[in-house]
């Protein structure tokens, strides 16, 4: 596959969508998901102007993240509370912090390696979904990290695979609402332009960017 193609055409067609809702140009972010693709891969996609990346796994993101060129690096997992410390190491944000006790995990170990750490709270709007807070105790969750000073900067949600899609991105769009922040992460390679519609800012693309997904090798964590 030509990268360098597939990023041009996507970032066209997520600008004719975000100008289709009423929103500025260029101001959804593409999160490229590069779960089991190579790392050559990765650079190319950086050098095709991919920004953002993405990983679920903290062992493949060690293997490929390391030594990139200039990238803002997304954990997109479950965060473990043991593995927070090196989460917290290699991203840059950690957009699924779902549980009170991972997110201090996350800004205690941000406090002492001295570095800033953004994170998104992950809503469950899916009765799919195994992870995610639910969406009414998303404002507490995020005001109680950062008295922690943990940089809380908006909500991360997965979509239904069925059913009300509308209703799940527009409860979405309300809990980011009382969260606050700049980011709305919402919309995958299936569901994206509904979540622009609906007033995603950034959207996660994983095979709509890179293609069928190579088989991986292993169990990964």
């Amino acid at each position: 596959m030509d990268i360098t193609a597939s990023v041009a055409r996507l970032r066209e067609r997520v600008n004719d969508v975000t100008i289709a809702a009423q929103r500025a140009p260029g101001s959804v972010t593409i999160l490229g998901v590069t779960k089991t693709q190579p790392r050559q891969t990765v650079i190319d996609a950086i050098a095709a102007g991919l920004s953002d990346i993405g990983e679920n796994y903290l062992q493949e993101a060690r293997a490929k993240y390391t030594g990139l060129p200039a990238v803002r690096t997304h954990f997109i997992g479950h965060v473990q509370t043991n593995k927070a410390k090196a989460i917290a190491a290699l991203f840059d944000v950690v957009q699924s912090v779902d549980r009170l006790e991972s997110g201090l995990a996350l800004a205690k170990a941000a406090r002492a390696a001295g570095k800033p750490l953004r994170a998104l709270v992950q809503i469950n709007i899916s009765p799919a979904e195994r992870f995610g807070i639910a969406p009414a105790e998303a404002p507490a969750l995020a005001r109680r990290l950062r008295d922690e000073g943990l940089n809380v900067d908006g909500v991360m949600a997965i979509g239904p695979l069925d059913g009300s899609v509308d209703a799940a991105f527009d409860l979405a769009a309300q809990t980011f609402a009382d969260v606050g922040g700049s980011t709305l992460s919402l919309g995958m390679s299936g569901d994206w332009e509904r979540a622009i519609a609906h007033g995603s800012t950034m959207i996660r693309i994983g095979s709509a960017l890179f293609g069928p997904r190579p088989a991986r090798e292993g169990a990964l964590v």
